[in-house]
């Protein structure tokens, strides 16, 4: 592929990646391809509810505008596409963990049914107790979080 002299699809191609030896592409499809087979394994275990779980995760994201103004409005100063990716991509992990707990929270209640504002609240309290403070989010700052 691309190496051929008549090869004219992919002519130029090579140039604009960047150089990876062999080694480090063998290394890296090993990873890739390890990476996706204890994927599989995890996902062949789940339970349906599990399942579904993953799959709504794994379809959602926040919205990258949205948090590029948000990033913006915190720090007075304009952040690149990708800046606010990144954010977003650690902003989702974050929901995620405060899910996770909640519906332990949930659990541990003996409660069934959608998770409620308190859930998502003493979750967040359990994080911050785990974790230490997280941003802005402080108490006395006058705002509650996972409130209407």
């Amino acid at each position: 592929m691309g190496t051929g002299a008549g090869d004219e699809d992919g002519e130029g191609e090579d140039e604009l990646l960047p150089a990876m030896a062999d080694d480090d592409y063998s290394a890296q499809l090993s990873w890739q391809s390890e990476s996706k087979d204890n994927l599989k394994l995890l996902m062949d275990n789940f339970s349906p509810a599990q399942y579904d779980r993953f799959e709504a995760y794994r379809r959602h994201a926040l919205p990258k505008q949205a948090v590029r103004r948000v990033i913006q409005q915190t720090t007075g100063q304009q952040v690149s596409q990708p800046v606010a990716q990144i954010v977003a991509g650690f902003g989702k992990v974050f929901v995620g963990e405060i899910v996770e707990k909640a519906r332990a929270v949930q659990a541990r209640r003996s409660e069934t049914g959608p998770l409620s504002p308190d859930h998502l609240r003493e979750a967040y309290r359990l994080y911050q107790a785990e974790t230490g403070r997280v941003g802005s989010a402080r108490a006395g700052r006058g705002r509650k979080l996972f409130v209407r």
